[in-house]
């Protein structure tokens, strides 16, 4: 993996991909999976989905994709995080709620599976669309 940056550049190139970005995001509900059913193995192929997902597709070929634009701000902000503390303060609280989701999962309570997933993608979509703004600003 070279040091220069080139290898986390064309990850995250790739990560931009809608396809890519979405199919994430869609596919969190699966951390809930091994906690409810018990079945820790399942960890595993969701771990390998989770990998595998951030460099499946080609790199995005342009920017017409909110989705893209909000990747490829997140990959702007990774490099300076403490410039928006809006972003590092929706970060804590969606990794809080995902939290309260697994262990809601884990106690089989649907209600707090399902609300936690949900706020937890809601502020994830958040998040997309201040990276998204950050993306714009940086290229105009």
């Amino acid at each position: 993996m070279p040091s220069d940056g080139r290898y986390y550049t064309r990850m995250f190139q790739r990560h931009a991909h809608p396809v890519s970005a979405w199919s994430r995001l869609l596919s969190t509900p699966l951390l809930l999976v091994p906690l409810w059913t018990r079945r820790w193995w399942l960890f595993l192929p969701i771990g390998a989905w989770f990998a595998v997902n951030a460099v499946m597709t080609p790199p995005a070929h342009d920017t017409s994709s909110f989705a893209t634009r909000a990747i490829l701000g997140e990959e702007s902000w990774t490099r300076d995080p403490r410039s928006e503390p809006m972003v590092l303060a929706l970060t804590g609280m969606a990794t809080g709620s995902l939290v309260a989701a697994m262990v809601a999962g884990y106690r089989r309570s649907r209600t707090g599976a399902t609300a936690g997933t949900g706020i937890f993608m809601a502020l994830t979509l958040w998040q997309w669309k201040l990276w998204a703004d950050r993306f714009v600003r940086e290229r105009a």
